[in-house]
């Protein structure tokens, strides 16, 4: 229609979305030539536009150059930017960073729909582009896959369509707009529009053309839309497919299809049939290969489309996955089995391109999900590039799809629910536009066989419109479930939701949700915020999917830390946060939850999902190993199975066997182990491995490990011959003996020298601390305000006490610490020099009732930056916590100081090491220093820097000049937490109780 005029109206209507867009339709390829489609990335009928267009930016509408879209316009002033990609990133406005309140809080007092008329930069896009001959002479469309947030469109100076919805296609066809030889295409890009009211999200806000551009032509008949459905008969071993075709064009034409195995073989096909504009082609198919993400078995469908004559006009090309996903007896079950969905909620993020990202990108994301047994992704919070569902499909990921809509800060302020104005609630004007956007989800994504549930969106409170909504899904498609965990909060619109899902409820709020007759199964929607050093406590959700049928597994917020890279003061790229580009209001580095840094390395946090998510069991013992095959459909035969065993890290005995354990079933394996000649500690770890190369690792991948540890029989005592020497003075103590010299003062409080073959190894007194770099979590519940005594403790503890005993083969000096708490509390610690030259030292804490719970109990060595490297006999590789520890294995690992601090965005505690036996700290020379354990493991962290210097720095880049490596030997450390970020404490089998006296010991030596 040429004759609508476009109006800035628009931008606050919510009932003008579209615009002679066309209706949304399914994503399937198609050709006009069979050769043309084993191009598997390429569409002939399509021609990308991507690349540099000619920009023009204003502040508003009314700067912007209103003509610009003009035939006769000269762009030739225009500078250029990359299409796709955020207007943000490339020099213009500004980023910023916020989570539920909108983003025009405290600039502009408005309300829904209205938008600031001094604030809502514009970006005017031009390019040019002559259509290439494949798709020359017939009706053509162009497609927009992703304008954030609302746009205009010109062809050739004449409007062609105005659309809303950033995350899904706009699509119009231009084919009278066109003209031979070179075509104008200008678009105007608005940041926001009233559908910025419902597009609230946590996260980065953007604007621009973000996703691809192209063109696409169609023949002259044509598959206008595609809807596989599959439907598997009770032995879900034979199925019928049905392909519903709505077909515009020619009528003298017949269509047929077949099916194809996923080695190419014709399986089945059908009759040709004539001509008709809805038609549905029907396929029985016998001993079908099922689809699930353990086995991602996919088939091809293609669709012929021939004249009368037999001369093809149009082949589709749709792959096929025959799964069946049902509610059945209150459990959600894939293919008859009950499912736990082991998921991450994921952001599309680039730290480089924002949510821009690419194939690259992808191809790392979903190869990472599947290393670390991830098996699910809710695409929070809205429909992501068509790419990532084809690649889910092919590598076996479940997704929840999540329709583009939220509306947070309309109805939760401060923490507090209050939807007083709260949209689109039952309102009559939202209800279209919430609709079509679920439209636009469903008709593009509907034949993904990875989409097992659609979501109504996120966090928009409830309401008739988001109800009408989720019976939309499920009236167009019946095959899958339908979520919206907003009931929650208005139990009024409870069948909104086919399951009960929760945000970051605790683990005893879920048991007692399904402890008392529960009508819904559960899934907790977001869980375990891993906002910097968190994700402890983790088990405690994952043991409940042995526990309740009815509970079904969650998806951790979130994937990938959002990050930006800019330019730091001292001209390094460094990766930033909300508040970092002078954006206000911000929530500056709330963005920073990922288990996978921004610059997609993953962070320790992994490790311990990797392990709590896999899906076999493997519990070792002294004769063999019990193995839970919770797979649902996949034999332990597709793996290896190792078996090491090791004396501190010395191997003692290593196999590799095959082992046949059915899903689903526990079998126990009995393996020629031989421990009963050995008095030594032995670890045993058993590991179920790749048997073969897969598109998402390698042969040899480690998809599950159990361990046991065999604990030492006897200590082994040495005896030494060796004499020391006491050097009595004023100030000083000083203790000599073969190669080592010792000094300790009377005056501060402990060791000021310590020698080995007359290499000095102290810079100052060590001291004992209580106090830890307070983390995202400490921050969210208080820690810091609640322990603040701790701190002083650490920063201003006394030494009011020496006494001294000597020994013929040993010297025993100990100091009173203490400490300025209310109540008043002291710190004992004992140092024993032996005649080897080793030091025995005992920390013992006095509890006091009275005071909060301990962070931690520890002892700080600053030693020079030379020594730089440490070695340890431990739980590893990573850091760990006493409350996620799960996924480490006991070994001898090694790291450097600055390796081992971890790139939280915010610099916290971090580095830590639970279960320690030894560790070693040595300079390139090899000279260095050996901790060990003297009664119990204990834990440690070496970093570059101490408790304070982290503590004060805002980035990594705040950091200081590295000046020391500091040694903390720990004898407890409280837990990270991880419930959430903003209130949760760390659990209490997991805190330290300061009214219980503390003690730890620890050997000091030479290496």
């Amino acid at each position: 229609m040429k004759d609508i005029k476009p109006t800035l109206d628009w931008l606050e209507d919510p009932e003008v979305f579209r615009v002679n867009r066309i209706d949304a339709h399914s994503d399937h390829w198609f050709y006009e030539e069979m050769e043309q489609v084993k191009l598997e990335d390429e569409m002939i009928l399509k021609q990308n536009l991507n690349g540099r267009w000619r920009f023009s930016y204003s502040e508003n509408s009314s700067l912007r150059l209103k003509d610009f879209y003009k035939e006769d316009f000269d762009v030739s002033g225009f500078k250029y930017i990359e299409v796709p990609g955020h207007i943000q990133l490339q020099g213009y406005d500004k980023c910023q960073y916020i989570n539920t309140m909108y983003p025009w809080e405290g600039h502009d007092e408005l309300r829904p729909p209205h938008i600031s008329k001094t604030y809502n930069p514009v970006g005017s896009y031009v390019t040019f582009f002559d259509v290439k001959e494949e798709l020359k002479n017939k009706q053509t469309f162009l497609s927009f896959q992703g304008v954030e947030a609302a746009f205009y469109l010109w062809i050739n100076g004449e409007f062609v369509g105005y659309s809303e919805d950033t995350f899904t296609p706009s699509e119009f066809d231009i084919t009278a707009y066109l003209k031979t030889g070179e075509n104008k295409l200008a678009v105007e890009v608005y940041k926001r529009s009233s559908a910025s009211w419902i597009e609230d999200q946590d996260f980065w806000r953007f604007s621009g053309i973000f996703r691809d551009v192209y063109l696409y032509a169609i023949p002259e008949t044509h598959v206008n839309d595609l809807f596989v459905k599959t439907e598997l008969y009770d032995d879900f071993i034979n199925a019928k497919l049905d392909a519903d075709l709505k077909i515009i064009g020619d009528a003298n034409t017949k269509i047929e299809g077949y099916l194809e195995d996923s080695d190419g073989n014709k399986i089945v096909e059908s009759e040709k049939v004539s001509f008709k504009n809805d038609l549905t082609l029907s396929f029985d198919v016998k001993n079908v290969k099922l689809w699930s993400a353990e086995e991602p078995n996919l088939y091809t469908l293609y669709v012929i489309i021939s004249k009368e004559d037999n001369t093809l006009i149009e082949v589709v090309k749709q792959k096929v996955g025959f799964r069946h996903f049902e509610m059945k007896d209150k459990i959600m079950c894939l293919n008859g089995k009950r499912i736990i969905f082991k998921g991450v909620n994921r952001h599309e993020f680039n730290p480089r391109r924002g949510r821009s990202i690419t194939k690259d990108d992808m191809l790392w994301d979903i190869k990472f999900l599947k290393q670390h047994n991830i098996n699910a992704v809710r695409t929070s919070h809205y429909p992501n590039q068509s790419l990532w569902y084809r690649l889910c499909d092919e590598y076996g990921i479940y997704l929840i799809d999540e329709t583009n809509l939220e509306s947070h800060g309309s109805w939760q302020k401060m923490g507090q629910c209050e939807p007083s104005w709260n949209i689109p609630g039952s309102l009559p004007e939202w209800q279209e536009v919430v609709i079509d956007r679920a439209a636009s989800m469903l008709e593009r994504d509907k034949n993904h066989p990875s989409v097992l549930i659609w979501s109504c969106g996120n966090e928009s409170y409830a309401g008739e419109d988001i109800f009408q909504m989720s019976e939309y899904f499920r009236k167009k498609d019946s095959s899958r479930l339908v979520h919206y965990e907003g009931v929650f909060w208005n139990r009024e619109y409870e069948k909104t939701s086919d399951m009960e899902s929760r945000m970051y409820a605790k683990p005893v709020d879920i048991e007692e949700y399904l402890s008392n007759d529960p009508k819904k199964p559960y899934i907790s929607c977001e869980y375990m915020h891993a906002m910097g050093n968190s994700c402890g406590g983790m088990m405690k959700y994952t043991e409940l999917e042995d526990k309740y049928p009815m509970y079904q597994g969650g998806f951790i917020w979130d994937y990938s830390d959002q990050a930006l890279y800019r330019k730091a003061p001292n001209g390094k790229e460094v990766l930033s946060y909300g508040g970092d580009f002078t954006d206000r209001p911000s929530d500056y580095n709330f963005s920073g939850n990922g288990i996978v840094y921004a610059d997609r390395t993953a962070s320790p946090k992994a490790m311990e999902v990797k392990h709590l998510y896999q899906n076999i069991k493997i519990i070792p013992d002294e004769k063999g190993v019990t193995i839970k095959n919770q797979n649902l459909f996949v034999n332990t035969e597709v793996y290896d199975l190792f078996y090491v065993s090791e004396i501190e890290g010395k191997l003692l005995q290593e196999g590799k066997t095959k082992v046949s354990v059915a899903a689903g079933e526990e079998k126990y394996i009995e393996l020629p182990f031989e421990y009963h000649n050995y008095s030594e500690e032995i670890v045993c770890i058993i590991s179920l491995r790749l048997s073969e190369d897969t598109i998402w690792a390698n042969k040899g991948h480690e998809v599950a490990f159990g361990q046991k540890v065999f604990e030492r029989k006897e200590e082994v005592k040495n005896t030494f011959n060796n004499k020391i020497k006491v050097v009595h003075g004023d100030v000083n103590i000083g203790v000599h003996g073969e190669n080592f010299k010792v000094i300790f003062s009377k005056q501060e409080g402990g060791i000021v020298s310590l020698r080995y073959n007359g290499k000095e190894f102290i810079t100052r007194t060590p001291k004992t601390f209580y106090w830890r770099a307070t983390t995202d979590n400490d921050r969210g519940n208080k820690h810091e305000f609640r322990c603040a005594q701790w701190l002083s403790a650490t920063m201003c503890q006394k030494y009011v006490d020496f006494s001294m005993g000597e020994h013929e083969d040993k010297i025993i000096l100990e100091y009173t610490y203490e400490l300025p708490t209310i109540p008043s509390t002291k710190v004992k610690v004992t140092y024993e020099v032996t005649e080897n030259g080793a030091i025995k030292v005992n920390v013992l804490y006095k509890g006091v009732e009275g005071l909060p719970e301990l962070p931690v109990l520890g002892m700080n060595f600053r030693l020079l930056t030379e020594f730089n490297s440490f070695s340890w006999y431990g739980m590893g590789p990573d850091e760990n916590y006493m409350d996620r520890c799960e996924g480490t294995k006991l070994g001898i690992y090694k790291s450097t100081p600055i390796d081992n601090l971890s790139k939280y965005l915010v610099p916290q505690e971090c580095g830590n090491r639970t279960g320690t036996r030894w560790v070693t700290i040595k300079n390139e020379n090899g000279d260095g220093l050996k901790f060990s354990y003297e009664k119990s493991p204990f834990e440690f962290s070496v970093l570059p820097y101490n408790n304070m210097e982290l503590e004060n720095a805002l980035h990594q880049e705040d950091l200081p000049p590295i000046n020391f490596t500091n040694v903390n030997i720990i004898g407890k450390q409280m837990g990270v937490g991880g419930d959430d970020s903003w209130g949760a404490p760390v659990l209490p089998e997991f805190c330290i109780d300061s009214s219980k006296d503390l003690e730890y010991s620890f050997m000091i030596s030479n290496i």
